[in-house]
């Protein structure tokens, strides 16, 4: 059993911070990659960052400068450090990753989703 536990989300004003952090637990062999996604209301989930085990990383144009993913391969934990908030960026923020598991079956896992709220 794989679960992801995300933390971090909450309410900030605009121009503020915020960091989220998602830890993997469980019979994990390997994580390649993990990556935030995020959602507002009425809209698609659409993906924020996501970075490889070797800390290779993209980001959505929307974030670029601002936002920052790293990872801790020994915790199984990535972070996503949201810097400049701004209330485009409020919507629940999941945690996403595509796991090897210990009998080499791979799958995709999704953390319960943290709300993000920019608001003054």
């Amino acid at each position: 059993q794989v679960q992801l536990v995300e933390s971090g989300g909450g309410l900030v004003q605009p121009g503020g911070s915020l960091r989220l952090s998602c830890a993997a637990s469980g019979s994990i062999f390997s994580i390649d990659p993990m990556g935030w996604y995020r959602q507002a209301p009425g809209k698609q989930r659409n993906l924020v960052a996501s970075i490889d085990s070797g800390g290779s990383a993209n980001y959505a144009d929307s974030v670029k400068g601002r936002f920052t993913i790293s990872r801790d391969n020994a915790k199984n934990t990535v972070y996503l450090q949201m810097n400049s908030l701004n209330p485009e960026d409020t919507a629940v923020y999941y945690c996403y990753a595509h796991i090897r598991i210990i009998t080499m079956r791979t799958g995709d896992y999704w953390g319960q989703g943290t709300q993000v709220t920019v608001s003054s």
